[in-house]
């Protein structure tokens, strides 16, 4: 799943207004047109918080609501994951129990197309969707999940397998014996934490899936995962992240041939054939790349890297933990366990002895731990796009705020004035990347300049509640769609998934 469950405590998620202005807000908005709903209100939890600003209104598609008829809300929305959103308006979704639904623009309801038998301990589960960009002629649905068999390996360890795999949809059912698997994927099972999973395309048709470095991170004391000592790899990100020989700590692309094979595309990061190392690799030096997405003009990924919890820098361990937005151009290695932010680096640190070493050297970083199978001599370091620590960032203020860390990465948005949509995002976001927050709950516009280099930071509508934005895609329609998670980690009453729409006048982009 995600993300850090020691800083929960310390997330502060949105004010919870009192029941009564709940109910008077929410029908006023309603009564008004400023808010709407898919069922009547007695069936839904009611949205906590603001839900408009100023000319954007969320469109609420689904929420957890009463299921059973006792007059409670249920957790009918079960930890809702990633979703897509098909070019006749349906959105897809799924769940990490295994779920995949269709919410219906024409009854404006949700249906089960399916649900996968997978392994949910740990943070494993069904983690990613996406549709194939001829999918209203194919109907092929991928996903990125964890299979339910736990196994051993070598060693015998538990060991077990994630995947990326296509199914094909036929009506209202996802036909699972249409299965496809593009991609296998080797995990431990004996600790937590990091599995990534969002999968997205590019414009050329290459699929790019993301995976975490499948490290416990709680006995590094919020540094880098390097523990070298014999029995220690479910707490080394060497053997991941580092490892060019490992699909772990990774973001992997590849393109799916119809037959239902992959092939590589020029310029990832290993050519095919090279000793040691996998050919699907992109980006390698992944601590937890969560979501991730792809400018459709140039092809630039970005993704969110939820990163360690150290709260301050130690000479005898390395800096202090950052969150990070990226940005790769090209191939590349962002660094870690060796490196975070803006690639400071790490202390060699030997957990058996527990005496530090020399920094890492971003220019050359060198894998010589036990547990990597790959070269030893790896690309140098990419610093982050935006990085930002527990404490202020001075550097992009705009993210400061209460609570943990969580970042995402979503859409690059373009206004055309031939898109015809009425409420699509107005032209004064073209060439905007929208980064947002679960610990921290905002969304924020970073415009670009023409060289794809920030030119502005702005929070998108403050006036606005987002509880824990869990996923975030753009529509056909130029609108923004969200998983709203909800309060908790899990077992949530008020999670939602809407559509943000503009309701003012749209004018063409200068």
């Amino acid at each position: 799943m995600l993300l850090r469950r020691n800083e929960l405590s310390d997330a502060k998620s949105v004010h919870l207004p009192q029941m009564n202005y709940l109910h008077s807000r929410w029908t006023a908005l309603t009564a008004a047109g400023l808010l709407s709903f898919s069922a009547k209100a007695a069936d839904y939890a009611l949205p906590s918080g603001p839900q408009t600003d100023g000319s954007f209104r969320k469109v609420v598609l689904e929420a957890d609501k009463d299921t059973d008829g006792d007059g409670k809300i249920d957790d009918s929305l079960k930890d809702p994951m990633e979703l897509a959103v098909a070019k006749d308006g349906r959105v897809f979704y799924a769940q990490r129990d295994g779920t995949v639904k269709v919410w219906k623009p024409d009854t404006k309801a949700s249906v089960v197309v399916g649900k996968l038998d997978v392994f949910t301990g740990l943070e494993d589960g069904l983690l990613g969707l996406n549709l194939d960009p001829k999918f209203l002629e194919n109907g092929w649905v991928y996903l990125f999940y964890a299979r339910p068999e736990t196994t051993q390996d070598s060693d015998g360890k538990k060991a077990g397998e994630n995947r990326v795999a296509r199914f094909t949809l036929r009506g209202d059912t996802l036909d699972l014996a249409s299965e496809k698997i593009l991609i296998r994927i080797a995990t431990q099972r004996e600790q937590c934490c990091h599995s990534g999973g969002s999968v997205n395309f590019d414009s050329q048709g290459n699929l790019y899936a993301s995976v975490g470095d499948n490290t416990n991170p709680f006995e590094s004391d919020g540094y880098a995962p390097i523990d070298k000592r014999p029995g220690r790899s479910p707490w080394s990100a060497e053997k991941s992240s580092a490892n060019p020989n490992d699909l772990r700590g990774k973001i992997l692309r590849v393109h799916p041939e119809p037959d239902g094979t992959v092939t590589i595309p020029k310029g990832n990061l290993f050519p095919p054939g090279t000793a040691k190392t996998r050919p699907e690799i992109y980006v390698m030096g992944d601590r937890n790349p969560f979501r991730i997405s792809i400018d459709q003009k140039n092809g630039y990924l970005y993704w969110g890297e939820v990163g360690p919890d150290a709260g301050g820098s130690n000479p005898q361990r390395g800096p202090a933990g950052f969150d990070e937005i990226n940005q790769a151009r090209h191939a590349g290695n962002f660094g870690w366990p060796y490196f975070v932010g803006d690639s400071k680096p790490y202390i060699d640190y030997d957990f058996e002895t527990k005496t530090p070493g020399k920094p890492f050297d971003p220019e050359h970083p060198v894998n010589t731990s036990p547990f990597n199978t790959g070269i030893q001599d790896l690309p140098p370091a990419e610093p982050a796009f935006i990085y930002y620590p527990a404490s202020q960032s001075a550097r992009f203020p705009v993210v400061n705020g209460p609570g943990g860390r969580t970042a995402m990465a979503g859409p690059v948005y373009y206004f055309s004035p031939d898109q015809k949509s009425e409420h699509k995002l107005p032209a004064q976001f073209d060439h905007t990347l929208f980064i947002y927050e679960w610990s921290r709950n905002w969304i924020i516009s970073v415009k670009l300049d023409p060289n794809d280099k920030i030119e502005k930071m702005e929070r998108f509508c403050t006036n606005m509640t987002f509880k824990r934005p869990m996923d975030m895609e753009l529509g056909p329609d130029g609108c923004l769609y969200v998983i709203e998670y909800g309060t908790n980690w899990g077992d949530n009453r008020d999670s939602q998934i809407v559509r943000i729409e503009y309701g003012g006048q749209q004018t063409a982009s200068r």
